[in-house]
């Protein structure tokens, strides 16, 4: 397939002329055509396509010069070259062709070959130059796409170019920006401007192939915005830079806003929170934040997987900016990184994980911010609904103002959190106010923390044992083993002091797993030289962590195995908190532990709402009640006595909790009370203590409970 010729026009008022210069080219390969006067040929440009003109000078009419002058109105040379012909000895028509706009001459009488040579070479220019063109228009579009913003800087004479999209990115208007380097260095953070002469020298300098750096850079409204810098320099022959390019992209979306809930994150509170300090700190108002972490959001989101955790947060997030005052304006990062109002008293923003920030920005009293606390806690009550299911949640809630010496927002920040910490150690939807004692007791939780860690290590969680008594025979029938730390400085440690923090940092689960491999091995140096028929049982209790994992029945399994015990010995205790927490899961863990071989029983019942919907929902063969329960027993004799009944009738063993007397020993006996455990028969005590308790095999009840014709 050839190429299409190219089409030129021969313009000349002799016909000789023109016939012969127009059949000699199109023998070149051109498409050639012609015109006798200039307004003739001026028709044609603007009708025809045209890409090179062949023009007498010395025309009637018309002149070539004045043909030449109309078409540079509207073409420029780079889109239709013009050659003048004209005789040798008229230079001066050459000269003012040239001034005109001519692209070259032909002299007369025409050299062909030379003729040809130059039409060729304008042809060549033109092909150039459109091909640039269309390179510059590519790159222009590239960059308008990319919605960088562009800069070139001269070396040499140390003037730079910046493009309209670099002074949109910093808020500038066209006018608004020079051309000097400083209009870029001056506006960078000042804790970026070293980092960011560092890294431009070591690329001139040859270091680096080219430059790349993220950096803050200061908005036309005061706040600064995170953009990315990429360059390259150009070199002479010696290697040194004489110019330098690149572009610059706006990251402040992706550096400022939280992809979950597109609240600000923390770069962008930390940059508010910092403008707030330091502008309090002239007008001598104060400002504070408040710190919301979620109540139990961990145990939601491995029970319901972190899809319904991502949705419960999003929720959260609106819920939370609902609850602020139509008034209060919430800081989103497009309108505070362009033009923030005047007067901001809210930003919310999510620090991360489940914790949230309300910055109140002009706050006159502790009272201002107790009462926003107030109603984000109120906002919470109500359920969330997430795939399809009904949630509750609640915020641990801390609050700090700030002080007149503080201007770091890491410190006000840090305070805030201290005193969340506390409001999350009073229970659920709890909001405390800061104050200088609570850094303490929080450095105290740090340590605890740590040491909880090295005990585990160490090895230093050990079970106690607490016997179970057959309130029928009076005789052992098992232990309910209870956890407890032994510090090698403090001695025995109350597990009211630990097992909350271990329960709240997840350690429960490694502990708890410890904890059993060495009651089975308790167990199985026991059963070695236990002559009694009717084999012991060890109850265990169970933490809600502990029944995330959906192969806990299968770990359990694999301890029994290695110590060559069977599931039935071993008796799960878990209470109806733990039962209701994520019900789906929970019933599925605890079939499977039922189907296992291990036995179920309900702890603390009757201190719940629901435990009599637990009793025929759950897979469990027996409950235990409450020491409080079995005290009102005694006020109450028709509770318990209903109670006992209703388990009877669900087949179901009855173990009573804290019996200390007597007295409460023979009602709960009379009622028909399977097993009980208190303090009237013994304390917990060690595994020494156990496998004396066992070897003795004595009848625990006294005579007054069992009758002198049992003795």
């Amino acid at each position: 397939m050839t190429d299409t010729p190219v089409p030129l026009l021969v313009v000349d008022d002799d016909p000789i002329n023109r016939d012969m210069l127009s059949r000699r080219l199109v023998r070149s390969g051109f498409a050639v055509e012609t015109a006798a006067s200039g307004r003739e040929a001026l028709a044609f440009v603007d009708t025809r396509p045209t890409e090179l003109v062949l023009l007498d000078v010395q025309m009637p009419g018309m002149s070539g010069l004045d043909v030449l002058q109309a078409i540079r109105r509207t073409r420029l040379s780079s889109v239709l070259p013009v050659l003048m012909v004209t005789a040798k000895d008229q230079s001066e028509d050459i000269v003012a062709a040239l001034e005109l706009g001519a692209d070259d001459y032909i002299t007369k009488p025409i050299d062909f070959p030379v003729a040809l040579a130059r039409i060729r070479t304008q042809l060549a220019r033109k092909r150039a130059e459109e091909r640039l063109r269309e390179s510059e228009e590519r790159y222009a579009l590239a960059a308008r796409g990319a919605n960088d913003g562009l800069w070139d800087w001269n070396l040499t004479s140390g003037e730079m170019y910046f493009s309209p999209r670099w002074k949109t990115i910093v808020g500038c208007e066209e006018h608004e920006v020079g051309s000097q380097p400083r209009e870029w260095f001056d506006r960078v953070h000042p804790d970026d401007q070293s980092r960011v002469q560092d890294e431009l020298g070591a690329h001139l300098a040859g270091r680096t192939s080219h430059l790349e750096t993220e950096h803050r850079i200061r908005h036309q409204s005061g706040a600064f915005r995170w953009v990315l810098t990429r360059g390259i320099a150009v070199r002479d022959a010696n290697g040194v830079a004489v110019r330098m390019a690149g572009s610059q992209a706006d990251l402040t979306d992706g550096k400022v806003v939280d992809p979950l809930t597109s609240l600000p994150n923390g770069l962008l509170l930390n940059d508010r929170l910092d403008r707030a300090l330091h502008s309090r700190l002239e007008d001598g108002h104060g400002c504070a934040v408040l710190f919301l972490d979620l109540d139990e959001f961990k145990t939601i989101n491995d029970s319901l997987g972190e899809r319904c955790g991502d949705d419960l947060l999003r929720a959260v997030a609106g819920r939370l900016a609902a609850a602020l005052r139509s008034t209060d304006s919430i800081a989103h990062a497009e309108t505070e990184w362009t033009s923030p109002p005047a007067s901001i008293e809210h930003t919310l923003a999510r620090l991360g994980g489940d914790e949230f920030i309300i910055l109140l920005d002009d706050v006159r009293s502790a009272i201002d911010a107790s009462r926003v606390a107030e109603r984000i806690q109120r906002s919470l009550v109500s359920p969330f609904v997430v795939s399809g299911r009904d949630i509750f949640t609640s915020a641990s809630i801390g609050i700090a103002l700030s002080q007149a010496d503080q201007t770091r927002p890491q410190d006000l920040l840090r305070d805030a959190h201290t005193a969340m910490v506390r409001a999350k150690s009073g229970g659920k939807g709890q909001s405390e106010m800061f104050d200088p004692t609570m850094r303490a007791q929080v450095l105290h939780r740090l340590e605890q923390d740590t040491e909880l860690r090295l005990a585990l290590a160490r090895g230093e969680f050990l079970p106690y044992f607490q016997p179970i008594v057959d309130l029928g025979t009076g005789r052992l029938c098992g232990f309910e083993a209870l956890l407890r730390w032994c510090h090698p400085r403090r001695g025995i440690v109350s597990p009211a002091e630990f097992v909350p923090v271990i329960e709240d940092n997840g350690l429960v689960v490694p502990i708890g797993q410890q904890f059993f491999d060495r009651v089975c091995r308790h167990l199985r140096e026991w059963q070695q030289t236990d002559t009694r028929a009717e084999p012991l049982t060890i109850n265990v209790n169970f933490a809600s962590r502990q029944f995330v994992d959906e192969e806990l029945a299968m770990q359990l399994v694999r301890s029994l195995e290695r110590t060559h015990l069977s599931p039935t010995q071993i008796v799960i205790e878990i209470t109806e908190r733990t039962a209701l927490q994520d019900e789906e899961r929970t019933h599925r863990v605890l079939e499977q532990l039922r189907d296992a071989g291990f036995r179920i029983v309900l702890d603390d019942f009757g201190t719940g709402y629901s435990s009599l919907s637990c009793l025929y929902q759950l897979p469990i063969s027996g409950f235990k009640l409450d020491c409080a329960l079995v005290q009102a027993g005694q006020r109450h004799p028709a509770l318990l006595k209903t109670v006992v009944k209703l388990a009877e009738s669900l087949e179901l063993s009855v173990t009573a909790e804290g019996i200390e007397t007597e007295a409460q020993c023979q009602h709960l006996r009379a009622l028909g009370c399977n097993m009980g455990q208190g303090y009237l028969f013994a304390r917990p005590v060690d595994a020494t203590q156990a496998a004396e308790m066992i070897a003795r095999d004595e009848v625990w009840l006294p005579v007054a409970v069992m009758g002198p014709e049992c003795c």
